[in-house]
Order: structure tokens, then C-alpha cells, then sequence
């Protein structure tokens, strides 16, 4: 068993090297095994539309009802759906069967226990049980639930008001996104143009990643096109949301933030807001100003939704579009949830989506550009610029090393998901941002060298 499977937040691999039938099924009892020694035995079990989906959802099947676990299937379903299935049905945790974004030949399982996902310790007592073979037996049982989308509509009905008929270009890139969201936004009103809102696991037409600009290309094409109001695009298992204005202008996730935390803080003065460390300075500042109190947290989607809870905060996002609300919903990450959010706030509001941020200070930032670095070195690599840059500036450093200057930040953080250290920029000015680039990059260079 390749050990490298068992990830910060999830469980994920390639399909035909890692994730072989013996290692799924291992997998499935330890969940199992970790449900029965806390006295739990029910459990909903989903999966997105990646071709070899199918297949692991029966080994996995095969594996809970082996240790006892009596299972709800509720089918093929964006993860927001099995989310939702941990809160409505009557289970005590569960296995979502998604490869998220990754590409075709990968795929993965979310494991939740109770109504939050497993990470970090947790994800790897599950390897550990493996390891040692200290797996239950017993004689759990199977039945599918086929009404969950039902349920989620008539969720999303009563607590959802949109006011206004907008033109909507939805973009689900084939995976399980756009079955779900389509027809409701079109019954609540919504003029919508949709994009590969099939599903099909070989994603023919691109990447399933919103965030990636040349993913979203025909996204906005079609938004300039036919002169939409907006464009939204979700990843592949629809937790994540990218977003196009009227303008053909992406709206990165920290600046999603903004828009999501003036319209909460408009009722809810004093609201706690979590974001994480790669974020827009403009999004923290902004918080403040509406009368909220702004976390900077780690990145990460287990992390953040812990971090919520543990604050009670009514808001979390991160730049890679997660999105979580807690203020009239669950609390986790659920991209068609905030697209409606979205346009509801929009349908509230007389003015074109590319009006909402620009009063904002103008700012000028990279995207995430992400570095090769060994997993038994990157740790090492920024410790050592973080010791570096606390002689010399601020820095923040609950989640790799945020350097603040005068006029602007650089990031550097290993990731939690692979061999690769993540920088992000952010200056005043195109000058500063080129100045701040160039002097992080060459520090952090010159610390690589003395351990790669």
C-alpha cells in the first residue's frame, strides 16, 4: 500500500497504481472499524461520475457491510449532496467517492464522521488500522435513498429568494454539478445558458477546475456572447465555485468573500468571518470596516470548516473557491448553494455584477504559483525563510511564512496535498508586486539550495 494516499484532508491516488480493489476494501473496513469502536453504525456512502466511481463504490459497499455498518447509498451526487445527506438522514458519518479536480486517472474518498470530515491525525489513524489489520467483522446492510435531491430542492426553495430574472451561463465541466443545479436555478426563475452540464467522467471538454483560467475560456466567451449577467463554474464534485461578471472578469475566491461578507454583516453585525492565509488583504480589511471580525486561518477545506466551528463564525472561503456558510445553512463547502447566494444578492441589487468591488482599493497580485519541492524537505525549507524574515519584517505565520511590508505580502506555504511549496503576491502597485516577487523568490531559492 502506498502510504502517500493518506492526505492532509482526504484519500486519494491514482486508480489502477494505489487504489487497487484490496487497498479500497482496507479502506472501507478501517472507516468502518473507526465508526463501530465509537459506537456508530450508520453511514451514507456517494460517489461523483469519474468512470472508475462505480467500481469503488461497490468494493467500498462490500467493505462498510463487512464491519457492521448498515449504508445509505444515495448514488451518483456532487459532494454537497453527501454533506447534506450527514445533516437530513439518519447516519453518523460516511464515504464521498471523488477524484474533486484531479485529473481522470485519479480518484479519492472524502470520509466524514458525525457531520465533519476527517484530516490531518484522523485520516491517518485510518492508515494505521490498515497497517496493523485490526479490522471488526460483522453483518451490516444496504439500501439506496433516492429522494435527496428532492430534499435539497425543498431546502433550497424555503430558504432562497430570488427576486429578479437574471441571465446565468453555468458551466459544470461534466461533472455532477450541473444535473443538480440546472433545473433548479431554472425553476427559481433564472434565465440560464448551461455548459457541459452532462455528466461524463472522461471530461471531454476541459479540466473540471474553475480556478484555472483556460478552464473557464468558453465560460466567459459565452458570458461576453450572449451578454449574461454572470458566469459560474463549478469542479468537478461542485464543492468549488468560480465566477465570471458581466465584464468577462473573473472574481477570484478571497473577493467572492467580500461580496458574501458585506451582505451577511448588512444583518449580522459583529459576525465572525474565516478566510486563509493566501487572501486579498482588501478581504480582511473589509470585514472590519462592515463590522465583522476577520480570522486569517490555514488553508485547507477540513481546516477551515474546524475553524468555524470552533469560533462559530457565520462565513469561511478560500481562494480556491470553497465557500462555506453557515449563516442560514449547514457550514460546509457547497459551490450551487453559494452561486444561489450569489444571485440572490444580485437580484436584491440594482447594479451589474462588476460594480460590487470597485470601490475597493486597487490591488495587484499573482495567482497561486506553486514550486516543486520534496515532501522531507519543504517543511524544512520554510521554517527556515520564516526564522529569515521574522529578523527582518512582520510575518504571519500560521500556515507557512505571510511576509508584510510597507506595500504589499509574499506567501510561501507547503502543501498539504503534495511535493510543491505555494507563492502568492500582493502589492500596491505593479512595481512593488515585481519587487516583492522577485526579492521572496530569490531568498527562497537560495534556502532551496542548501536542502535540495
Amino acid at each position: 500500500m502506498n502510504n502517500a494516499i493518506f492526505r492532509e484532508y482526504d484519500i486519494r491516488g491514482n486508480v489502477e497504481r494505489d487504489l487497487t480493489d484490496d487497498v479500497v476494501k482496507d479502506i472501507a473496513r478501517a472507516f468502518g472499524t473507526y465508526m463501530v469502536e465509537r459506537g456508530k453504525k450508520n453511514a451514507s456512502i456517494s460517489r461523483d461520475c469519474r468512470l472508475s466511481s462505480d467500481h469503488l463504490r461497490d468494493v467500498v459497499i462490500e467493505g462498510m457491510v463487512e464491519s457492521g455498518l448498515d449504508v445509505i447509498d444515495i448514488g451518483v451526487k456532487p459532494t454537497p449532496l453527501f454533506y447534506y445527506s450527514l445533516f437530513n438522514l439518519d447516519v453518523d458519518g460516511g464515504i464521498m467517492i471523488t477524484g474533486s479536480h484531479n485529473p481522470g486517472d485519479q480518484n479519492g474518498f472524502k470520509v466524514a464522521f458525525g457531520k465533519a470530515t476527517l484530516f490531518g491525525e484522523e485520516i491517518q489513524y485510518i492508515r494505521k488500522v490498515i497497517e496493523e489489520k485490526r479490522f471488526v467483522s460483522g453483518k451490516g446492510s444496504v439500501k439506496e435513498y433516492t429522494t435527496i435531491v428532492a430534499d435539497y430542492y425543498d431546502f433550497l426553495r424555503n430558504n432562497i429568494k430570488l427576486n429578479k430574472k437574471l441571465k446565468v451561463v453555468l458551466d459544470a465541466g461534466n461533472g455532477t454539478g450541473g444535473v443538480v443545479a440546472l433545473p433548479i436555478m431554472k425553476e427559481m426563475g433564472q434565465d440560464v445558458t448551461g455548459l457541459y452540464c452532462d455528466m461524463d467522467g472522461r471530461f471531454p471538454n476541459h479540466h473540471p477546475d474553475p480556478t484555472v483560467e483556460k478552464n473557464i475560456a468558453v465560460l466567459k466567451q459565452t458570458v461576453l456572447e450572449t451578454q449574461a449577467d454572470i458566469g459560474v463554474g463549478y469542479d468537478g464534485d461542485a464543492d468549488r465555485i468560480g465566477v465570471i461578471d458581466n465584464e468577462g472578469n473573473i472574481i477570484w475566491g478571497d473577493y467572492l468573500m467580500v461580496i458574501f461578507a458585506r451582505d451577511i454583516l448588512k444583518t449580522r453585525k459583529g459576525a465572525t468571518i474565516v478566510s486563509e492565509v493566501k487572501c486579498s488583504k482588501n478581504l480582511y480589511e473589509e470585514i472590519e470596516k462592515n463590522g465583522g471580525k476577520p480570522i486569517m486561518w490555514k488553508a485547507g477545506h477540513s481546516l477551515i470548516k474546524q475553524k468555524m466551528k470552533e469560533t462559530g463564525a457565520l462565513l469561511g472561503g478560500e481562494m480556491s473557491g470553497h465557500i462555506f456558510f453557515a449563516d442560514k445553512f449547514f457550514g460546509y463547502d457547497d459551490a450551487i448553494y453559494a452561486s444561489l447566494r450569489l444571485l440572490e444578492i444580485m437580484g436584491n441589487n440594482n447594479k451589474p455584477l462588476s460594480e460590487y468591488l470597485k470601490d475597493l482599493p486597487k490591488l495587484y497580485s499573482t495567482p497561486e504559483i506553486r514550486i516543486d519541492c520534496p515532501d522531507n524537505v519543504k517543511f524544512q525549507v520554510v521554517k527556515r525563510l520564516t526564522e529569515y524574515y521574522k529578523s527582518k519584517y512582520k510575518v504571519i505565520d500560521i500556515d507557512g511564512v505571510r511576509a508584510v511590508f510597507n506595500d504589499g505580502w509574499g506567501l510561501v506555504r507547503p502543501s498539504n496535498t503534495g511535493p510543491i511549496l505555494v507563492l502568492r503576491f500582493e502589492a500596491e502597485s505593479e512595481d512593488a508586486l515585481e519587487r516583492i516577487q522577485k526579492m521572496v523568490t530569490k531568498d527562497l531559492t537560495d534556502i532551496m539550495k542548501e536542502h535540495v
